[in-house]
């Protein structure tokens, strides 16, 4: 056989050399580029959204509006006309005495005018205003009582809401004290959500708590099916149903969220309603549920993975110690894929904290602090979503959306870094018995 096909053994350094192909060397400037160019575009990104969230960093007084015009701003002059010079026009020769309206018949002085009378004149002193029964003073008024309810009178003192005007002296009050001043930083760390107001307040604690809120209940619900589910596919199910059950499941990560919005505005909203009795319909429990229905997908594929990345020979160790299939699945093959899992949660997390018209549809946008799951709430990213589109550019309420964002931004960046870095790498390392 070596007779029939010799062998060239006489291997030379330029036999070896790799060639040169103007494809190849193409394709992979041209992968590199885009890889560079998605990372570039990632931090312009961050840059813009930190950038015009920079304002509100900055302290110190802000320049009122100028009320008077300086000698600078006053338009210019052509010559030395003043205003006593100008006269209008006139146009022919004909005296303005000359004009006199048309006369038909004799002139009538003012003198002869008299007006027309109906009957015998009244005088001003017999007008008198009429009187329904006897006239009634302030002195005479008295509370009515209707058992142990008190209805004051109504007087002209009492007729004026003074509440109203007490709470706009308040807010005039606090405006001018705050006049040219930065109180942004001030308002973060309160409960209010007022931005448009004599006195605005953007307290991100009542959107903070909205948001973890509807994050622990999408995730209480959407970790629990998600690796199960992966745990099923991956341990028990069948060559045949794994290749049905997957894409399914997959499948729901391609649906818009606005339509996952709109089912739960219109079908779960009524349901859960129905079932529980609670007042507000749109509340963090339904927003919580529709989320789940986002991290569904992202969760049980990136389980999935981790859980079929187990080596073979845990399993078959396992069986041939006696363990069932079951015992094998929870206490072999689940904690082997622990990191794996704990990836899938991050991301998961990652998903519904940035959500946006999922929470804009089924939370209610109500910006409550309550413990109670059955009360509407209002999202970080709801927020930016609601209100960005009616604020002026490089206002307050705009600099502090921006500021929302860049939060949102280094959070889903910081879970995607020690999913991805960390826990995917401790993972390989333990399969490597590192």
């Amino acid at each position: 056989m070596n007779s029939q096909f010799p062998i060239n053994q006489n291997f030379t350094k330029e036999s070896l050399k790799k060639q040169f192909r103007l494809s190849e060397f193409l394709a992979e400037k041209i992968i590199s580029s885009i890889a560079f160019l998605s990372i570039t575009i990632i931090i312009l990104i961050f840059f813009f959204v930190f950038k015009e969230s920079l304002p509100i960093f900055h302290f110190g007084k802000s320049e009122k509006a100028k009320t008077e015009v300086s000698s600078e701003s006053m338009p210019e002059s052509y010559g030395s006309t003043s205003v006593e010079d100008l006269k209008p026009e006139s146009y022919g020769s004909e005296p303005k005495e000359d004009l006199k309206p048309e006369a038909y018949g004799e002139p009538v002085s003012q003198s002869d005018l008299k007006p027309e009378s109906y009957g015998e004149p009244v005088s001003q002193s017999d007008l008198k205003p009429e009187s329904y029964g006897e006239p009634v003073s302030q002195t005479d008024l008295k509370p009515e009582t209707y058992g142990d309810v008190v209805v004051e009178p109504l007087t002209e003192t009492t007729t004026k809401d003074s509440s109203i005007s007490e709470e706009n002296q308040h807010q005039d009050k606090v405006a001018e004290n705050n006049e040219g001043t930065d109180q942004t930083w001030s308002t973060f760390l309160t409960t209010e959500w007022v931005p448009v107001s004599n006195n605005p307040r953007f307290g991100l604690i009542g959107l903070l708590i909205g948001t973890i809120k509807v994050t622990i209940i999408a995730m209480l619900i959407a970790g629990p099916l998600a690796i199960l589910a992966a745990l099923y596919t991956s341990c028990f199910a069948s060559k045949r149903k794994k290749e049905i059950i997957k894409p399914i499941i997959e499948m729901l990560a391609a649906f818009p969220s606005v339509v996952i919005g709109f089912f739960a505005l219109i079908v779960l909203a009524t349901f859960f309603q129905n079932i529980f009795g609670y007042d507000s319909r749109l509340n963090a429990f339904i927003g919580g549920v529709a989320m789940a229905l986002a991290a569904i997908p992202i969760i049980y594929t990136i389980s999935e993975d981790a859980l079929s990345a187990v080596p073979k020979t845990y399993t078959e160790a396992s069986l041939a110690l006696g363990a069932s299939k079951w015992q094998t699945a929870f206490f072999v093959t689940l904690p082997a894929a622990t990191p794996g899992i704990f990836a899938a949660l991050l991301l998961g997390i990652g998903r519904v904290f940035g959500e946006t018209m999922i929470a804009l549809m089924a939370t209610g946008n109500a910006a409550l602090l309550s413990s109670n799951p059955f009360e509407s709430v209002r999202t970080f990213a709801a927020t930016i979503g609601a209100e960005m589109a009616e604020t002026v550019f490089g206002e307050t309420h705009y600099s502090v959306l921006f500021f929302i964002g860049s939060l949102l931004f280094i959070f889903s960046f910081v879970l995607n870094a020690v999913a991805e870095f960390y826990v995917k790498g401790k993972l390989i390392k333990k399969f490597q018995g590192k």
